[in-house]
C-alpha cells in the first residue's frame, strides 16, 4: 500500500500544512515528476492547483530534479539539495534520489501555484485525506 506525508507549502503566508495521503489519493503520483502541477483535489485542496517541489524516499535521501529516473544513484554535486559545498569549487559524490514518484517515496513536498475561492486554513486545518 502506497503512503505519502504531504508537506504542503503556501508561499503567501509563509505557512506550511501537513497532510497524511493513503490509498487512491497517494497513488495517482506515482509516475508524477518534480516540477509537475497536478490538482490540488488529490490533497484536499479543491480549485487549488499544486506544483510538486520535492521529497524524500525510505532512507532519506532526497529527491533532485536533474538526476533522472526514480531509482537512488551517486551523482557528482556542487552544491544545491543533498550537498552545500563548504568552501568553492568544492564536488562530493552523494547518494540522491531521482525526480520521478516511486512507491519507495515516503515524504513529498508541495507548493500552492493557483489559488482556490476557499481559504487554505479552512480546508486543510489538522486533516488527514483519506480513501
Amino acid at each position: 500500500m502506497v503512503e505519502f506525508k504531504a508537506s504542503i507549502a503556501d508561499p503567501e503566508t509563509g505557512k506550511c500544512y501537513s497532510v497524511l495521503l493513503t490509498k487512491n489519493k497517494a497513488s495517482t503520483f506515482i509516475g508524477k515528476e518534480i516540477g509537475d502541477t497536478v490538482d490540488g483535489i488529490f490533497v484536499g485542496l479543491p480549485h487549488y492547483k499544486i506544483t510538486i517541489t520535492g521529497g524524500t524516499d525510505e532512507a532519506g535521501f532526497p529527491m533532485r530534479k536533474d538526476t533522472d529516473g526514480a531509482n537512488r544513484k551517486k551523482i557528482l554535486m556542487t552544491d544545491g539539495v543533498g550537498f552545500h559545498a563548504k568552501r568553492r569549487g568544492q564536488r562530493k559524490r552523494r547518494m540522491a534520489t531521482g525526480r520521478k514518484i516511486s512507491p519507495n517515496i515516503v515524504q513529498l513536498n508541495f507548493k500552492i501555484s493557483q489559488r482556490g475561492a476557499k481559504p487554505v486554513e479552512g480546508l486543510l486545518k489538522s486533516q488527514e485525506v483519506k480513501e
